[in-house]
C-alpha cells in the first residue's frame, strides 16, 4: 500500500486531494497547523480515514517538518508521494505598500516551506527499499502571469517553478521524479471572492468563472499514480473560460 503525506490537507484543495488518495487506497499523513481542520478532513474520509494520520506541522518550521516525517517513516517505514499544497497569499496590495513582514510570510509558507518538505522527502525517499517516490508542488496560473498587485505571492510561485526543476534533475539518480500542477479558479473558500469580482489586469473588476476542486483532486492522482519511468513534469489545469489566455 503506498504512503503520501499532503501538506494543507485541512482544508481546500489539500483535503480534496487528501479524500482522493484515500479514496484510491492510500495511506495519507494529513499536515497541517490546524489539528482540528485535519481532524475534520479524516472523519469525512468515512471508512478510509483508518489509513489516515494527523500531524500538526508548520512548514515554515525546519523542526516541525523534520517531525512530520520522522513520524512518517516510524509510521509506515517509506514514502511514495509528497504533495507539498500548503500555501500562503496576501490580501491585494500595490507593491510598494507590501510590509516587510507579509513578504516574509508568504515566501516562509510557500517557498521555504515547500524546500524543507522536500529535502525531508528526498532523504528518505533515497534511502529506502524500493528507492523513488514522487513530489507533486502545487504551483499556480501565477507562476505563468501575475495577477495585479500580488507580488508575493507571483514571486514564490515563480520560484515554485524554479525548485520543481532543480528537483525534478537532482532526483534522477534516485529515481524520483517531481511535477508541479499549476491550478486556475478552483471552487474552494479561498476563491469565493471571485463571485463577487476580482481585479483584471486592464483595471476592470470581473467575475471570474471557477471549477469543482474535485477535478484538482483528480489530476493530482494522476500523476501520484504514474510509473516512476514517466512523469508530467507541468500540468496547467483550470476553468476553462477564466481569464488566463490572453490575460493582460
Amino acid at each position: 500500500m503506498k504512503v503520501a503525506v499532503v501538506t494543507g490537507a485541512g482544508s481546500g484543495i489539500g483535503r480534496a486531494v487528501s479524500l482522493a488518495l484515500l479514496e484510491d487506497g492510500y495511506r495519507v499523513v494529513l499536515a497541517g497547523r490546524r489539528r482540528d481542520a485535519l481532524q475534520e478532513t479524516r472523519a469525512a474520509a468515512g471508512a478510509a480515514s483508518e489509513r489516515a494520520v494527523v500531524v500538526s506541522t508548520d512548514v515554515r518550521s525546519p523542526d516541525s517538518v523534520h517531525a512530520l516525517f520522522q513520524r512518517v517513516k516510524e509510521s509506515f517505514g517509506r514514502l511514495d508521494v509528497l504533495f507539498n499544497n500548503a500555501g500562503l497569499g496576501t490580501p491585494r496590495v500595490p507593491l510598494q505598500d507590501v510590509s516587510y513582514e507579509a513578504w516574509r510570510d508568504v515566501v516562509d509558507v510557500n517557498l521555504t516551506g515547500t524546500f524543507l518538505c522536500t529535502q525531508e522527502a528526498f532523504r528518505l525517499m533515497r534511502d529506502q527499499s524500493p528507492r523513488g517516490g514522487r513530489i507533486i508542488n502545487n504551483g499556480s496560473l501565477s507562476a505563468h502571469s501575475p495577477r495585479p498587485d500580488s507580488a508575493p505571492y507571483t514571486a514564490t510561485k515563480h520560484a515554485i517553478t524554479g525548485l520543481t526543476k532543480s528537483t525534478a534533475l537532482d532526483g534522477r539518480r534516485y529515481d524520483i521524479a517531481c511535477s508541479q500542477i499549476d491550478i486556475g479558479n478552483a471552487a474552494t473558500e479561498l476563491t469565493e471572492r471571485m463571485n463577487q469580482g476580482v481585479l483584471q489586469a486592464h483595471g476592470v473588476v470581473a467575475v471570474e468563472p471557477r471549477m469543482d476542486v474535485t477535478h484538482i483532486a483528480n489530476a493530482v492522482l494522476h500523476v501520484a499514480n504514474l510509473p516512476i519511468e514517466a512523469n508530467i513534469l507541468f500540468m496547467t489545469i483550470m476553468a476553462t473560460k477564466m481569464p488566463f489566455v490572453g490575460r493582460g
